[in-house]
């Protein structure tokens, strides 16, 4: 089961999760420092986040579909430019 633990910054409370030996920071607790979550909609919506996100699964997810990967950063892509 996850341990959460909290930490302060500047200000902010930011929950980290310990699971299997690995700790995880909380995106959403950070960007709220700086106002809503429309700035995580924003970089989730850049195209070097993705190409970041692509790359990691590759390494670190056996079960990453990556045909599936190409297909959404192309929609994306024509999301982004329609828009």
């Amino acid at each position: 089961m996850a341990k959460n633990k909290t930490i302060t910054v500047k200000g902010t409370e930011i929950t980290i999760i310990n699971h299997q030996n690995d700790d995880y920071i909380s995106l959403t607790d950070m960007v709220r420092a700086f106002g809503d979550d429309t700035m995580i909609y924003s970089w989730m919506r850049n195209r070097n986040t993705l190409e970041f996100i692509g790359i990691w699964e590759e390494l670190n997810n056996p079960d990453f579909k990556g045909n599936e990967f190409v297909t959404f950063k192309i929609k994306n892509k024509q999301k982004y430019i329609n828009a």
